[in-house]
């Protein structure tokens, strides 16, 4: 069984700590469980509960009228919320109560409305990416099992890789070319995909190495093959890898191009970095990027 705090409430639900409490005491919506030393938690049942009302409220239902709905009333709601909903946020949370209950018919149908009415890339960028931060927090507390995170990015990860192979190759005379690489020892792909796909649908060229690339490897690639631009992603704490280090001898081996890193870990370190290093912190960082260069 997870359990959460209220922090990871808030996090999760976007509903401030102290508004969660008021509705606990005013209205009963959930009721905490106690630790033996009286500490507050939550488990799923109340996760899920407070990111349907959240749905709800957002969708300009006052909350004394929610707290009235029996359950079967709250979840018939919800269904018809849903369905008519275009909301990103709402399907966020309608998407990580289906990762929680490994609900795979749930998750897919969401996606791919989601597909159908905004277009992959919002998809990508207002649904998936968002939903992959809220995934990250419940795999840092502890809150998700291994195999609700492997659900969650494998079945994000077949829908990237699905739509990318639906995208035209057309030659771009103006076109670049980006090499695309996870360094050894860094397995979640999943941003490198999302950058794949963002590439290539802006008509530019790709040449992916993919996931935990030996350093000499990527050398002997930029010795055998022209590129502009290097874009690696690193959201794995390995104590023995030095993110930094690493950027300055990439930066250093190909001087003459744009190293482009995902990573949660740099904001702190920039002012070490070369001129021709850039930090993507957002998926949005790299369509901005993307857009400045056509």
């Amino acid at each position: 069984m997870a359990v959460y705090s209220i922090k990871e409430l808030e996090k999760l639900s976007g509903i401030k700590a102290h508004t969660i409490r008021i509705w606990e005491k005013r209205y009963g919506l959930i009721e905490p469980h106690r630790t033996n030393t009286n500490i507050r938690y939550y488990t799923d049942d109340e996760l899920k509960k407070i990111l349907n009302v959240a749905v709800l409220n957002r969708h300009g239902i006052k909350i004394s009228n929610i707290a009235r709905l029996s359950d079967l009333e709250l979840k018939e709601e919800i269904i018809r919320v849903s369905v008519s909903s275009s909301s990103h946020n709402t399907l966020v949370d309608s998407l990580v109560i289906a990762l929680i209950d490994m609900d795979e018919y749930k998750f897919e149908a969401i996606i791919d409305k989601s597909i159908s009415n905004s277009g992959l890339k919002t998809t990508l960028i207002e649904v998936l990416y968002p939903l992959l931060d809220k995934v990250g927090i419940l795999w840092q507390s502890g809150d998700i099992y291994p195999a609700q995170e492997h659900f969650a990015t494998n079945l994000i990860r077949q829908k990237i890789i699905a739509a990318t192979d639906r995208i035209s190759n057309t030659f771009n005379p103006k076109g670049k070319k980006f090499l695309l690489l996870l360094p050894e020892g860094e397995w979640h792909e999943i941003a490198l995909l999302f950058a794949q796909y963002l590439i290539k649908e802006a008509n530019h060229e790709v040449l992916y190495l993919g996931q935990s690339v030996p350093y000499r490897d990527v050398l002997a690639t930029g010795a055998s093959k022209q590129f502009d631009f290097v874009v690696i992603s690193s959201t794995t704490a390995q104590p023995e890898f030095d993110r930094l280090v690493y950027l300055k001898d990439l930066g250093g081996a190909f001087p003459d191009k744009k190293i482009l890193c995902f990573s949660s870990f740099l904001s702190d370190k920039l002012s070490e970095l070369s001129s021709n290093h850039f930090h993507l912190r957002y998926i949005e960082d790299l369509t901005n990027f993307l857009d400045a260069i056509s």
